[in-house]
């Protein structure tokens, strides 16, 4: 619970210090709450800009938030292993070589993140390792490889963005009309404190939507990691999955990580059991 809470708050934390620096920013360019065209056209940029600088460091920040090592010059078998099956993979998928990270968890995990097709990271954890066989470990890179081939980082990137836009938007418009009495320091102290409660509101709302469009994403990825290396071994992966703990990973890491949390509407996956059906019935 803790962790679907941490990614709920990064979202929300977003907007917040987005909203707080819009106030800030606003009566310097001389835009009121009421002109609501130009505090659209304001909310879009820094909604969108937010969600893109985020995707834009995605790579930067998810070394750093687990540990993870790139595998310049593979020592190991594993490592081998791990480089010639992500590049085969990849090729399949039509996408540019990731690059391949190990991070140190005993977590059974791993995540694909980056801003593009083109340059992206596929990262498993060292728990994964240890626990699967090659085939439920190759089905987990296939899933991640289907995450960088569906554009996944990006349009969540652009889901988060519009969602974020209309969060500071409606807030400030709402609370503009609950509170009125001119341009006082009253009421501005009064508008600004409706407009942080109003985005912390609607900024649960839009991530429930998002989290919504995340779980259609992995069905989406899993379906695409039976297309490359057969709905079987993709299944047997997701039962490996059932016997190990809860995710570990954290932030927004979690949203394209091959295992998540499976409680509804705040949940960034649909449960295992789910996954495994819908994968059966579509063969």
């Amino acid at each position: 619970m803790f962790r679907t809470l941490l990614f709920l708050g990064t979202n929300l934390a977003i907007v917040v210090v987005l909203g707080v620096f819009l106030n800030i920013i606003l009566p310097i360019l001389g835009i009121q709450a009421g002109n609501t065209s130009g505090l659209l056209v304001i909310a879009f940029v820094f909604g969108m800009g937010g969600s893109y600088i985020s995707l834009l460091m995605s790579k930067w920040m998810a070394k750093r938030a687990t540990g993870a090592q790139v595998i310049e010059r593979p020592s190991t078998e594993a490592e081998r292993w791990l480089m010639v099956t992500v590049e085969r993979l990849a090729k399949q998928a039509n996408i540019g070589m990731p690059e391949v990270a190990i991070f140190p968890s005993a977590d059974v995990n791993a995540f694909a993140t980056g801003a593009s097709r083109d340059s992206s990271l596929v990262a498993v954890s060292a728990g994964l390792l240890r626990s699967m066989n090659k085939d439920e470990a190759e089905a987990v890179l296939a899933h991640e490889i289907s995450h960088i081939a569906n554009g996944d980082m990006v349009t969540m990137a652009l889901v988060q963005g519009v969602l974020n836009t209309f969060v500071m938007f409606f807030a400030r418009i709402i609370a503009q009309a609950l509170v009125r009495g001119g341009n006082n320091q009253g009421s501005y102290l009064a508008y600004f404190g409706v407009t942080m409660v109003l985005e912390v509101v609607f900024g649960l709302l839009a991530s429930i939507i998002a989290m919504w469009f995340s779980r259609q994403r992995e069905y989406r990825a899993d379906a695409g990691s039976a297309r490359l290396v057969g709905s079987s071994k993709m299944i047997a992966a997701l039962q490996r999955l059932k016997t190990s703990h809860d995710s570990e990973l954290d932030g927004q890491l979690v949203a394209f990580g091959i295992k998540g949390k499976a409680r509804e509407l705040f949940a960034s996956h649909p449960s295992l059991d789910d996954r495994i059906e819908a994968l059966r019935q579509h063969g």
